[in-house]
């Protein structure tokens, strides 16, 4: 099947062909003629199945057949909701490339920057709005943002906004929208609280499924290394040196450990970047074009912030923390061997992970390979590694201290 057999118009294919797609994705197929079909759609699909565009092509061709001349007094009748930053302007420039032929304006608004460019470039009027939650329900407060026009509202990667305790802005933003519209919900995963947010605000949808939810790319070589806690960042640096080259991401789970990793690995000499909630906007993008550039070649990230992010050639990803999500495993290790590639996914896990690979193992009906030929092994019989605090009181528990003992004078 060809983007032509999808019936879109000749801006819209001349604008694809110039990115270099030939023919749409499984999950564009299905979507596209559902949307331009004015239904009401949930979609279920992993990141790097081309799902953007699903959405993004028909909105673009229904907006196309009823776009204003003029560029002043455009009203937003399109509107994408995104869990992170990131994902928010990598969704506005793909809908800015598929649109370089019309005459339609998109813009994206979110938190950590300054509201005041944002506020200027929608006075100007647009016809596509990307936003985060918190920001769009900021600008609406202010009366900068009018939702009354709304014809399609799209929440991308539904599951995530439920993890980040979104799903109340989620509600009040759809309510703020006219009741007649096009509702699309995209997820990777369907859990039972997307599903309930699907019964609420969708009506009567279709439904489309790609790949299931637990799958892993066959292109992808998952290898497991059991490793004392304490010893992981040795055993990092020992892969990174020997067994592990090309472009990398680390996944740590705290913002904590991934600067902590950074630093370490800085001092080792290598070329790293990293990316975390903590991050301003500014830093987190340079840290993603550093990458993309090869001015570093490894980034170490915290789940949220590495979401959907899509970068090309991408060789290993590292889980040094395993997740406590089995799904986000999944959506971890589908950062690399996209379009076919191949690539290697390396887990370190302790033994207080263990009950973690066990759910993974579950959800992915596979058992990854263990090395155990490294310098760093767990002992099996390992049991979860309590952490003692440095200069415990000598004290029993509930017993007084010495100071506290002494008479003090009381104001009573």
């Amino acid at each position: 099947m060809s983007f032509k057999d999808l019936k879109l118009n000749r801006p819209l294919l001349r604008a694809i062909a110039e990115t270099g797609y030939d023919s749409p994705t499984l999950v564009q197929q299905k979507t596209i003629p559902l949307v331009l079909d004015n239904k009401d759609v949930i979609v279920s699909a992993q990141t790097g199945t081309g799902k953007t565009a699903a959405f993004a092509l028909p909105i673009l061709q229904a907006l196309f057949d009823k776009q204003e001349g003029s560029k002043q007094g455009k009203k937003i009748r399109a509107l994408v909701i995104s869990p992170t930053r990131e994902l928010a302007v990598q969704i506005s420039e793909n809908f800015k490339n598929y649109s370089s032929y019309t005459n339609l304006r998109t813009t994206v608004v979110f938190g950590g920057t300054s509201i005041e460019p944002q506020k200027d470039i929608l006075k100007k009027g647009v016809d596509i709005l990307i936003a985060t939650p918190g920001r769009l329900l900021d600008l609406h407060k202010q009366d900068l943002v009018n939702l009354d026009y709304i014809e399609t509202l799209v929440l991308d990667e539904a599951d995530l906004m439920l993890d980040m305790g979104f799903i109340d802005d989620v509600k009040k933003i759809e309510r703020l929208c006219p009741t007649q519209k096009q509702t699309l919900l995209f997820s990777a995963t369907i859990p039972y609280k997307v599903e309930q947010l699907a019964n609420t605000i969708l009506k009567s949808p279709e439904r489309i499924e790609v790949a299931p939810n637990a799958s892993t790319s066959k292109n992808v070589n998952q290898l497991l290394y059991f490793v004392p806690k304490k010893s992981k960042i040795e055993l990092c640096l020992h892969l990174l040196r020997n067994t592990i080259k090309g472009n990398i991401i680390i996944f740590r789970r705290t913002k904590f450990g991934v600067a902590k990793l950074e630093n370490t690995l800085i001092n080792n000499g290598y070329k790293v970047d990293s990316i975390h909630g903590d991050k301003s906007q500014n830093l987190r993008q340079e840290a993603l074009n550093n990458f993309k550039k090869g001015i570093s070649n490894i980034l170490i990230a915290t789940d949220v912030a590495a979401r959907g992010i899509d970068i090309n050639d991408l060789d290993a990803v590292v889980n040094f923390d395993l997740p406590n999500v089995p799904e986000t495993y999944v959506h971890r290790i589908g950062r690399t061997a996209r379009a076919g590639n191949t690539g290697v996914a390396y887990s370190l896990c302790s033994a207080d992970e263990k009950i973690y690979l066990q759910s993974i193992q579950q959800l992915i009906q596979l058992q990854l390979d263990v090395i155990d030929e490294h310098p760093y092994p767990l002992d099996p019989k390992a049991k979860k590694e309590i952490h003692k605090t440095p200069g415990k009181s000598k004290h029993k528990k509930g017993r007084k201290s010495v100071a506290s003992k002494k008479k003090k004078k009381r104001w009573y």
